[in-house]
């Protein structure tokens, strides 16, 4: 049947490589991209049920853009677009919704704060840089074109036409069914003890089996360094609890996918919402701020005061927007002491990759599976990662400083 158009774009593929690989430890995006290459002989082995809701990939959304205020992301954007386009194109199930987003400066409330270059002249340098098409807008002008939103002279804002909402759970499970209809053997309930190089390949000891593989994947978040403590390596991972908000807001048609963007908003806080999608409600979350955690104590319970502090931007600047309180839920978030990716083999075994997405990095879930499965098979990665190797120094300089704060 004919699937929904999406620009044209090129194929990443190379032929099956059955010699190199027989059983790799994979989950979600990598197992599909390794399945596809080599066919049988690929196998994901995941801890907990499917689509469970103990780590960070779960819910209904996150936004994809092409917002990026780094290089080494802005360079990942046009072509995790094209990934996921592939991903919808090979099982014809849409994953990706067009919005339209907005990243909104609340100047005033930043002022005095170290910004980065998180900051409207930020992103549009990696706009300008790439080509990208946006609007710059005053808080006039933006209120004038989404009168949702209540804002004050200090605010400006970007408006880009391609940002949106990745499905999250439907594109796990649509990975999930391309690696098994690519001959991939996903197994459940089954946690893994430890990877160790074994020889030329990877031992992945489980409760019931231990199981010989040419090349491992290890895309365990939380739990990254309990797979690999046998390895000797320890990464400086924090584990941050956050939590979203759900909002039964009375006026649908006014957030209704097609008449509000998703946006993020840069002030005293970071914030971030999207209209009415999976649930017959808006979502708010904060990006960043939440309680150090760690994988096996973390509580499902929300944080009170996240909750006050999200009512308060609401009510104050997207008061429509608000509603009685669906629900809210937490997540976690795995990073890095510079909060960047972390994609790369060790270096003492070669045939180990490891995957961290350091919190945000589900937009380009899509592309990252296809760059592991060049990592895993020895091929140079077909986008550049070397911003995310696990020997920066950010990973191995005990005194670099964290980014964030908890």
């Amino acid at each position: 049947p004919a699937c929904r158009a999406h620009p044209a774009q090129s194929s990443h593929h190379r032929p099956p490589s059955r010699a190199t690989i027989t059983n790799v430890k994979i989950t979600k995006d990598p197992g599909y991209r390794l399945a596809r290459e080599i066919g049988p002989g690929v196998l994901g082995i995941e801890q907990f049920e499917l689509g469970h809701h103990r780590g960070a990939s779960q819910d209904h959304s996150r936004i994809i853009r092409l917002a990026q205020h780094r290089p080494e992301y802005a360079a990942l954007a046009a072509p995790a677009y094209k990934a996921w386009y592939e991903v919808e194109a090979e099982a014809c199930q849409q994953i990706v919704t067009s919005t339209g987003g907005l990243v909104i400066e609340d100047r005033e409330a930043r002022r005095g704060a170290a910004t980065g270059t998180r900051n409207i002249e930020g992103y549009t340098a990696m706009f300008d840089r790439h080509g990208v098409a946006y609007d710059r807008l005053d808080a006039d002008e933006l209120a004038a074109r989404w009168p949702q939103f209540r804002v004050h002279d200090g605010v400006q804002a970007l408006y880009q036409p391609d940002s949106g909402i990745v499905d999250a759970a439907r594109a796990n499970a649509v990975h999930i069914a391309l690696a098994r209809a690519h001959a991939a053997e996903v197994r459940t309930s089954t946690p893994v003890r430890a990877v160790l190089p074994d020889g030329a390949g990877v031992a992945v000891v489980t409760d019931t089996e231990t199981v010989r593989a040419d090349r491992v994947v290890v895309a365990g978040d939380a739990w990254t360094n309990q797979v690999l403590a046998e390895t000797g390596i320890v990464l400086p991972l924090t584990v941050l609890r956050e939590q979203v908000t759900y909002y039964a807001t009375p006026h649908l048609a006014e957030f209704a996918p097609s008449r509000f963007p998703v946006f993020m908003w840069h002030g005293r806080h970071n914030f971030y919402g999207f209209p009415v999608y999976g649930e017959v409600a808006t979502k708010l979350g904060q990006h960043m701020g939440g309680n150090e955690t760690t994988a096996d104590t973390r509580s499902f319970e929300p944080d009170p005061v996240r909750r006050e502090r999200y009512a308060d931007f609401v009510s104050r600047h997207v008061p429509r927007f608000g509603g009685p309180e669906l629900y809210s839920k937490t997540c976690l978030y795995t990073v890095p002491p510079d909060q960047d990716f972390i994609l790369d083999t060790l270096p003492e075994a070669p045939q180990i990759t490891v995957a961290n997405g350091a919190g945000h990095a589900f937009k380009f879930a899509a592309l990252i599976g296809g760059l592991l499965a060049d990592l895993a098979l020895g091929h140079e990665p077909a986008h550049p990662i070397g911003a995310f190797s696990i020997t920066r120094p950010a990973l191995t300089d005990p005194s670099f400083p964290r980014s964030f704060h908890v």
